[in-house]
């Protein structure tokens, strides 16, 4: 979502960085082009402005100027002030007692009732909160089929459906369902238009008036721009909003929402929509996401998305295997889908310090998520034998596996001898050498990804 500001704001901070010494002149050429672009990423003019007045003083005082590493205090400067623009800190949400009502409020077609599904699938697996879940959205054809729809694939309850019911019978019918049965957490799926209008708004506020919720959400589309900011100053005005959540946040945005939205309105954001599936729902970590917007990385995202993916009981019988050299196709297939399951390829590298600066080679490189499931169709189309000791796929195995899976033979060799490279490593690490075993993994050996980790184009 922040890849066009982090682009930006990277060239910007290259410039000062190729200077021994910053003058007042430097730092406020830096700081105009910080402006210019936080306004090409759709921030809010009014936020862009404050954003700059509280960097300027601090950007040109003697401690920078005079400091050994200048541009270095100017970026560090540029990410406090991006973490208080943000929010300090990840607040998560507040649930008094039980049922604690969640009221989701926001436009049509901004992703609010799949959010809903997402929210209650998190507070339900995560939270181990027990969850029910309730469409008051009576405008939309089958909107209510729907959440029930999408609460059967999460495995979250749904308040049973009633025709000719009005949003404020549903609600305390939801109510009285959620004491009854002893339920954690009550969320609420308003209804949604097309727009602002004063119809959205009294319904809104009447659900919010009888339920008295412990949390107002606004669902918003990161794709919406600035229009974004001028719906959540709308909602904010009539009913306080208590938090964000930014759906879409895994695709072409520019991110000034997600700066603006919690600047015009004080309610921090509390998740980003990364994805379709219902799991796809991720804390908003202020300090993590100024740190991928200045290029910095976000290693602790890294780290905890391995430590919820990663099977201990699997990884320990891999080491044990690579101890002893072996490395079969079961094996490189299991490492393929844990790192599906991480993010892909280019998610797992954007959480790494630097890597804004060879996005480019990267993407010429070809580096193309839906390779990974390509090498796993091609495994799945072997026999047991073949996945156990891949030497024994001759040509005509190598056509059969390519007819089975749809691809061509040379895809096959391509991670046939990608397996090779990998297998090799393995043993040269075993006597002693220093070879990386997943580099041909990740594209990152010698002389650029292997052909077998090239995307078709």
């Amino acid at each position: 979502m922040f890849d066009s500001l982090q682009s930006r704001l990277g060239g910007v901070f290259d410039k000062l960085r190729g200077r021994g010494a910053l003058t007042e002149a430097d730092v406020d050429d830096a700081l105009k082009e910080v402006r210019t672009a936080l306004i090409e990423a759709d921030v809010e003019l009014g936020v862009v402005e404050d954003f700059i007045t509280r960097v300027r003083p601090r950007a040109e005082g003697e401690a920078v100027i005079r400091s050994v590493t200048p541009a270095q205090q100017v970026v560090k400067i540029v990410h406090d002030a991006l973490i208080e623009m943000l929010g300090t800190e990840s607040t998560g949400l507040t649930l008094g007692s039980p049922p604690a009502p969640i009221l989701m409020v926001g436009l049509q077609g901004s992703g609010k009732t799949t959010t809903t599904a997402k929210l209650g699938l998190l507070l339900q697996t995560k939270e181990k909160k027990r969850v029910l879940m309730a469409s008051l959205d009576v405008n939309r054809p089958a909107a209510m089929e729907q959440l029930k729809i999408l609460g059967e694939q999460a495995g979250v309850p749904t308040l049973p459906i009633i025709a000719g019911q009005t949003p404020l019978t549903i609600a305390k019918r939801a109510l009285a369902s959620a004491r009854v049965g002893g339920y954690d957490v009550l969320i609420l799926d308003t209804a949604g238009r097309q727009h602002v209008d004063d119809e959205l708004m009294a319904e809104a506020a009447a659900v919010r008036e009888l339920t008295n919720p412990h949390e107002t959400i606004l669902v918003a589309d990161s794709l919406t721009g600035q229009d974004a900011v001028n719906i959540a100053k709308a909602f904010h005005s009539r009913m306080p909003l208590t938090g964000i959540i930014l759906t879409r946040a895994d695709g072409d945005a520019r991110g000034g929402a997600a700066l603006s939205m919690r600047a015009v309105t004080g309610a921090s954001i509390k998740f980003l929509g990364m994805g379709e599936k219902l799991d796809a729902l991720e804390v908003f970590h202020p300090e993590r996401v100024a740190g991928r917007i200045l290029d910095m990385g976000d290693v602790v995202s890294l780290v905890e998305k391995a430590s919820e993916t990663i099977d201990k009981e699997q990884a320990e019988k891999m080491a044990a295997k690579l101890k002893k050299g072996a490395f079969d196709m079961n094996d490189l297939s299991d490492q393929i889908g844990q790192m599906k399951k991480m993010g892909g390829m280019k998610g797992m590298l954007g959480m790494l310090p630097g890597v804004g600066k060879i996005k480019n080679q990267l993407d010429e490189a070809g580096l193309d998520d839906r390779v990974l499931t390509r090498q796993q169709a091609i495994i799945q189309s072997m026999t047991k034998a073949e996945r156990a000791n891949p030497d024994v796929i001759n040509g005509s195995r190598r056509k059969r596996i390519a007819k089975g899976c749809g691809l061509e033979v040379s895809d096959v060799n391509k991670l046939l001898k990608m397996h090779r490279t990998m297998s090799d490593a393995i043993k040269a690490m075993r006597k002693g050498g220093r070879a990386n075993p997943f580099a041909a993994l990740m594209g990152m050996g010698k002389g650029g990804p292997p052909p077998g980790m090239m995307g078709r184009r």
